[in-house]
């Protein structure tokens, strides 16, 4: 498969330029995708132009990332509310640094490969440009009826924001068109992509090319990413799903990937993993066949999470699944760092105990009932002890008369109580 075609089997060709597909058939091509700098982490947000840049480069062409750190001082109004807040000089090229090392993942900018991965900043060519010279050189050649035509602006003028759209805004896409313009002229860039929300901003930019440079350039967007209810891909009741663990703990990653729909996980396995359509197709039809064992949902939420963090971390991330919901053994919770023992652990019962009563040792009767009131008596805590319903860190309680003290603790200083199968606690030294 060419990478259209590619693009077009996993679902990811929304609009295209004539002639494109034919230029990729010809030669290697340069293509670029801007990447908001707004953070020093892309999210899973950003993954889609990721995967379509990694495609790309697999296919034999050369991805350019364009960090905006000029026209992220700015914000995009396509599909937007509110304008972005702006950010200093020194953020952004944190930002840009941050992005570059996680985008090395997916790209390859180190070998000497003619179709290695380059990263740029328009903020590099836009930061010398004053305004005089913008508007002589770039703004004379584009009109404002050509502007006010883009469905970006039209949808902010009808009322999709309620300050309506600002003088700011509104020369954004004769920014992100003169970076085209830019690349085309210093990098032989012929290709923009971007998502659905992006292609009167990239067109505006084949307009500029032509009628400043006289060249042709072509255009590809994908869809925009939603999940099978129709509500936004990505987002979760916390936030953003970051690609930083310092965000998103890895566990956390995984869980996201492993607890989308069956429909999600079919249309996500294409998008979001570089596996082949043999493949693929082979794991949705065992899939089909019993859909209770989520096979798709595991294989996605393993190469998502070994190519965003890695081997070790995805099989830590296992392990710890495993705490909640298998049959782990004690060592394997100690094996937890304590983020991910927090992670796994969030929104169960938590009871705060005292150093100097573990010192001094707590007997589990009044481990149970009295210091944390898991069990509503002392007499409910014998009958579970009796029944064998009680375990510490994983391990059942065989002895009734069990005094526990500071080695049952996790990272010095956790101890999960669990009640049955299911009921789990938390106990946190203070």
């Amino acid at each position: 498969m060419n990478f259209v075609e590619e693009s077009r089997w996993r679902g990811m060709l929304h609009n295209i330029m004539p002639g494109t597909e034919e230029l990729l058939e010809k030669e290697m091509v340069t293509a670029y995708v801007g990447i908001d700098p707004t953070a020093d982490s892309l999210h899973i947000g950003h993954l889609c132009s990721v995967m379509m840049l990694r495609h790309l480069q697999r296919n034999g062409h050369k991805p350019i990332a364009l960090v905006g750190g000029a026209t992220g001082m700015i914000g995009d109004p396509s599909g937007k509310s509110a304008e972005r807040n702006l950010l200093d000089e020194a953020t952004l090229y944190h930002n840009q640094e941050a992005i570059k090392k996680q985008l090395s993942k997916f790209l390859d900018f180190e070998s000497d490969a003619p179709n290695r991965a380059e990263l740029v900043n328009n903020y590099d060519w836009m930061k010398e440009f004053t305004f005089l010279d913008f508007a002589r050189t770039v703004g004379k050649h584009i009109t404002v009826n050509y502007m006010m035509a883009k469905d970006s602006v039209q949808k902010r003028l009808n009322g999709e924001a309620r300050d309506g759209l600002s003088f700011t805004e509104f020369t954004y896409q004769l920014l992100q068109g003169y970076d085209f313009l830019h690349l085309y002229e210093t990098k032989g860039c012929k290709l923009q992509m971007g998502g659905s929300d992006q292609w009167g901003n990239i067109t505006t930019g084949a307009e500029l090319i032509r009628r400043m440079n006289g060249g042709e350039v072509f255009a590809l967007t994908w869809p925009l990413i939603t999940k099978a209810d129709g509500t936004k891909f990505g987002k979760t009741e916390s936030g953003n799903v970051w690609l930083d663990p310092r965000y998103t703990s890895p566990y956390k990653f995984y869980q996201f990937w492993l607890n989308v729909s069956d429909e999600d996980a079919k249309r996500y396995i294409k998008i979001f993993t570089s596996i082949e359509r043999e493949e693929i197709e082979a794991l949705i039809a065992e899939h089909e066949q019993a859909p209770h064992l989520r096979v798709l949902q595991k294989r996605l939420a393993k190469e998502v999470t070994v190519m965003v963090h890695s081997e070790a971390d995805y099989q830590a991330a296992l392990e710890a699944s495993q705490i909640l919901f298998g049959n782990a053994t004690s060592d394997a919770l100690k094996r937890l760092d304590e983020d991910t023992l927090l992670s796994v652990f969030e929104g169960v019962p938590q009871y705060a105990i005292s150093r100097t009563d573990l010192d001094n040792g707590i007997h589990i009767v009044d481990l149970l009932s009295d210091k944390t009131m898991i069990m509503s008596s002392k007499g409910e805590a014998r009958r579970a002890l009796k029944n064998n319903a009680i375990a510490i860190n994983k391990e059942k309680v065989q002895d009734a008369e069990l005094m526990v003290g500071p080695d049952y603790l996790i990272d010095g200083k956790y101890i999960l109580l669990q009640s049955g199968k299911k009921n789990y606690y938390l106990l946190i030294v203070k």
